[in-house]
């Protein structure tokens, strides 16, 4: 389960009262700006951090990939 520390929680609650108000017009409060974090905590936060896995490993290959290039192209023949 996420979660986040009290200051964390305050700006994402923040964060989307102002996206509501500058988006929709629509002014909306603390308990209600919470619900909506919540809902996409429960609900999407486990898409969003397994694709950011996801993407963090197709990284690190390539990264490791160039390593071994790399390393092949140090490497002293006689």
């Amino acid at each position: 389960m996420m979660k986040f520390s009290r200051e964390e929680r305050n700006k994402l609650i923040e964060e989307i009262q102002f996206f509501f108000q500058e988006e929709r017009g629509e002014e909306i409060g603390i308990i209600a700006a919470g619900k909506v974090l919540d809902f996409f905590k429960d609900n999407l936060g486990n898409t969003f951090y397994n694709k950011a896995l996801d993407d963090a490993k197709i990284w690190f290959t390539r990264r490791i990939e160039d390593i071994e290039i790399d390393y092949d192209l140090m490497y002293k023949y006689k």
